[in-house]
């Protein structure tokens, strides 16, 4: 039986980016049995202090720690040393190779990624944008959309469309449905929006609809569900796809991040041509 660890991850900031970390770095070990404590905002020596004590008092302990303050990294580097505690900075080495390569000291302020720029705004207004035209809403402004994602239920347009609001990008989402159109200007030659096909295998999909519809406690929906209406489903999507000539994506085995990079790819390449 493995060993199970105390996973400490201990932040400045609010921890996004060492989670993230630490998701990548968990997914390569197969057997990697841990209970994860998160530590945000951690800016002085008295809260290491407690965290160290919380630390001796597990089994197995581990921190993982951004702490970009040179002083306060060195203190629970050092600390974690004295009681033994098995202690890694993500970003420290980074930054200083960093700084030797540019030439010019880092600031080591906390929190400097998320100031409120140009950048941060165009964020929150991609957001509100593909927020409000989720599932096929608004679509009389479909040419203001960075990216439109279209495909029949369940083949993770809103949740794509969420991730990549949040890296700045203009979204819409379109289900294909018997009663939604397709505005007329997507389908023009003369169309310069990013449009992008999502499928999925039908048997994934009648399984995910069929959990959906036992949560949602329906009864009349047993053509959204029967296997044989998805199959047909998938196929009119892909001829449109086809006829459009518009990029198509299976996400069946894809995750949405993986989804996302693939289209910000292909985002690229259309930008280039």
């Amino acid at each position: 039986m493995n060993e199970k660890y105390n996973v400490y991850l201990v932040s400045d900031s609010t921890g996004e980016t060492l989670d993230r970390i630490f998701l990548s770095l968990k997914s390569q070990f197969a057997n990697f049995e841990y209970e994860k404590k998160e530590y945000a905002f951690v800016r002085t020596e008295q809260q290491i202090d407690k965290i160290i004590k919380n630390c001796s008092d597990t089994q197995n302990p581990i921190i993982l720690y951004t702490i970009v303050e040179t002083k306060l990294a060195k203190y629970i580097s050092n600390t974690s040393q004295k009681n033994n505690v098995p202690c890694f900075g993500i970003l420290g080495n980074l930054i200083l190779t960093f700084s030797k390569l540019l030439n010019q000291k880092a600031i080591h302020k906390p929190s400097a990624q998320h100031v409120l720029d140009d950048e941060y705004y165009k964020r929150i207004e991609a957001i509100q944008f593909t927020m409000s035209h989720d599932d096929g809403k608004k679509l009389d402004d479909v040419s203001n959309a960075d990216i439109v994602l279209l495909g029949v239920s369940r083949t993770s347009k809103t949740p794509t469309s969420i991730y990549l609001a949040n890296r700045g990008l203009k979204t819409i989402n379109i289900p294909l449905v018997l009663d939604q159109k397709i505005p007329e200007s997507l389908q023009s030659k003369t169309n310069k929006t990013c449009v992008i096909g999502l499928i999925a295998d039908p048997e994934r999909l009648a399984d995910i609809r069929r959990n959906r519809v036992a949560i949602m406690k329906e009864k009349n929906l047993k053509e959204y569900t029967d296997l044989k209406f998805i199959k047909e489903e998938v196929e009119q999507s892909k001829k449109l796809f086809k006829k459009h000539n518009w990029p198509i994506i299976d996400v069946t085995r894809k995750s949405v991040e993986e989804t996302a990079a693939s289209i910000l790819k292909i985002l690229e390449i259309q930008k280039n041509k």
